[in-house]
């Protein structure tokens, strides 16, 4: 059977890209629907990032409507990369990571660039990067990447924050 958070992805994004029609919430299923979280869907062809948007705290009044609406921004709006066409459609792997609570962390060493994903803050500008990222092997490269991601420089002054996913994808 597979996973019902990846099957709403996969029917929203072949919905809007096929017919520019927005899928509803009643078709996630009572699950997904029951749940407020941050949600990050991410798309990639051959293993290679296809395009990636998501909330690291809940916006819309359930899951669902996060991850729909999440998963028709990685397809169209990534910044990345252009639209997904309809010939791409059949070649994508998806994946849903559903966000837990962030927490604040003091420093490098309650990290774990396997276990968590990180957040870094300054003023207004926010850089996240999810856990579990192949080549991103210490905690000081995850926040680099996250602090470039922001246009956060190592010197200045930025919070930090640590969080859990539950990860559902294909394979």
């Amino acid at each position: 059977m597979s996973d019902p958070y990846v099957g709403l992805v996969k029917k929203t994004i072949k919905r809007f890209i096929e017919n520019g029609e927005i899928i509803t919430e009643r078709e996630a299923g009572d699950e997904i629907i029951k749940q407020k979280a941050g949600a990050f869907v991410s798309l990639k062809i051959d293993g290679k990032l296809r395009g990636c948007i998501g909330t690291i705290e809940p916006y819309r009044t359930n899951l669902a409507k996060e991850i729909i609406s999440n998963a028709i921004s990685a397809a169209t709006q990534d910044p990345r990369f252009p639209p997904v066409s309809r010939e791409e459609l059949d070649k994508i792997s998806y994946s849903v990571d559903v966000i837990e609570k962030p927490e604040k962390v003091a420093d490098f060493s309650m990290l774990d660039t396997k276990e968590y994903g990180v957040i870094v803050k300054s003023g207004y500008r926010t850089g996240v990067l999810l856990p579990d990222i192949e080549g991103v092997d210490s905690a000081e490269q995850q926040v680099s990447i996250a602090l470039r991601k922001a246009g956060i420089s190592n010197a200045e002054k930025y919070d930090l924050y640590r969080f859990k996913v539950t990860r559902h994808n294909e394979e």
